[in-house]
């Protein structure tokens, strides 16, 4: 779902129905995607993300992506943590 001014885009990553209008009404808000900003600010519920994909959800490619990247970063946090 874009937000933001004209050319400062933002995303929410949003849960739709597939027939639903691009910036319609959504099931559930679980995160947030700025593209402006180096690097690009992702904020992602990947436990509500794991959820929804569980029960058929088909994310975007970007989404799909962005989840990947994501569950990466956090798999390597506690390992930094943990040093």
């Amino acid at each position: 779902m874009r937000m933001g001014a004209k050319k400062r885009p933002s995303y929410r990553i949003v849960v739709k129905e597939k027939l639903s209008k691009r910036d319609g009404a959504y099931l559930e808000n679980i995160g947030t995607y700025d593209p402006t900003r180096e690097p690009a600010a992702v904020n992602l519920n990947l436990e509500r993300a794991q959820y929804w994909l569980g029960k058929g959800a088909q994310p975007t490619e970007t989404v799909r992506r962005l989840i990947k990247n994501s569950a990466k970063a956090q798999a390597s946090a506690p390992e930094a943590a943990a040093e």
